[in-house]
């Protein structure tokens, strides 16, 4: 109640300065008519002053006489009953109060109600830095997120497919130690929306894997923990994510769901520096990268930067437009499958015709993997490996993306 108080007497203070300057009458030093009488006075003098010299006749003197006497009267009329008042009239003046004090007055309540926060205590920075992180560190685990997330419904499975995942869970049940039936296991039923699944069958080639897993099982068994959590990242998630920076501090998934966690836990001032700096290393077309620039707009003003870098207007590359995401959200699982088919075939012809980038390639192979063409994803694998067989960087990537698409060495 105070500060309404104190708001509403700033505004009325504010309302009773201007109040005062439109009501205050303005009046002149003198009115107009009175130069006018000083005028005729003079002239009726300097008749007189040229009848003496005999200038003029006497009849033409006393018909100037005459004349400047009239306007003499006419003068010191309008100085007696004129208004020497300048200005609008009282009902403008007031109509002009009352509209000012409804713009200051209510401007500022229905502009306080949309931005302000009445009731909240100041919160400087150092403040805000704590709570940060002292949310961080008692901020929920991955089960208790599971069980506050929103339900989400799992996308109809084809029978062919629905069939070839249930073998898939049989054999890698019989067989506990295979790698690449845990990888495959883990991909799939993230595909299926079974996020739970996939992330412990992605716990499991980890344990398989041993010292030698690389940055991108961590930071994939990161996602399926986000993804199953219904956006939220998780204590568990951000060690998964930890150790994906760690053996790949340029790990764009990995920095990309790092922001999301500085986001999440209140410093967006951390996650804008680490987002600009993932977007300057980015490929061009990296998913990550595109997500981005979808949201990095808002996180300046949230970190309050408000002159961006025009980094996070530059073109995103190839790959499907927000338009096309929005699209496919409303297909059917069979529209859908054949949109993905179509953008699938069209990279594959261009990098057929024209080549492209390791992380083309890489994403070719990763989308015929989700499609379950291993053999395809194989051929295109070797011909990349061909082709790129003098960057070690670029083997790593394509290696990489083949391992995710289940494909063995």
């Amino acid at each position: 109640m105070t500060f309404w108080v104190l708001l509403l007497l700033f505004a009325l203070s504010i309302t009773a300065f201007l109040a005062f300057g439109l009501t205050r009458t303005r009046r002149r030093q003198e009115h107009p008519a009175a130069y006018d009488l000083r005028v005729y006075k003079e002239q009726l003098a300097s008749v007189d002053r040229d009848l003496a010299r005999g200038v003029i006749a006497k009849a033409d003197a006393q018909r100037v006489r005459t004349e400047i006497s009239r306007r003499i009267l006419a003068a010191d009329a309008q100085i007696r009953t004129g208004d020497a008042t300048t200005g609008p009239s009282t009902t403008v003046r007031l109509a002009a109060i009352g509209f000012v004090a409804l713009v200051l007055i209510g401007g500022a309540f229905a502009l306080y109600r949309q931005l302000g926060a009445a009731g909240y205590p100041d919160q400087p920075l150092s403040a805000r830095m704590e709570m940060a992180a002292e949310l961080r560190e008692n901020r929920p685990g991955q089960e208790e997120a599971e069980q506050m997330a929103p339900p989400v419904e799992a996308p109809q499975l084809e029978d062919s497919y629905a069939n070839l995942l249930n073998q898939l869970r049989t054999t890698v049940a019989d067989r506990p130690d295979d790698l690449q039936g845990h990888i495959l296991l883990a991909q799939h039923e993230t595909n299926a929306g079974n996020f739970q699944a996939g992330y412990e069958a992605q716990r499991r080639a980890i344990e398989l894997m041993g010292d030698e897993a690389p940055a991108d099982a961590y930071s994939n068994l990161a996602e399926m923990l986000i993804l199953a959590a219904g956006g939220y990242v998780s204590p568990e998630a951000e060690a998964a994510l930890r150790q994906a920076l760690e053996r790949d501090p340029q790990s764009g998934p990995a920095r990309y769901y790092w922001g999301q966690m500085l986001l999440q836990i209140g410093r967006p001032d951390q996650a804008y520096r680490v987002w600009m700096d993932t977007l300057r290393t980015s490929p061009p077309g990296a998913p990550w990268a595109n997500a981005i620039r979808a949201q990095i707009d808002e996180l300046a003003w949230r970190a309050g930067v408000f002159n961006a870098p025009e980094i996070a207007a530059a073109p995103a590359g190839p790959g499907p437009s927000q338009s096309d995401m929005e699209a496919a959200a409303e297909m059917t699982p069979e529209e859908r499958q054949e949109m993905i088919r179509g953008m699938v075939d069209g990279l594959s012809d261009r990098l057929a015709t024209e080549g492209g980038s390791p992380q083309e390639w890489a994403r070719l192979i990763s989308a015929l993997g989700v499609l379950g063409e291993t053999e395809q994803a194989a051929a295109i694998r070797d011909e990349a490996a061909t082709k790129f067989a003098e960057d070690p960087a670029a083997l790593e990537l394509i290696n990489s993306a083949a391992q995710q698409a289940g494909l063995s060495q």
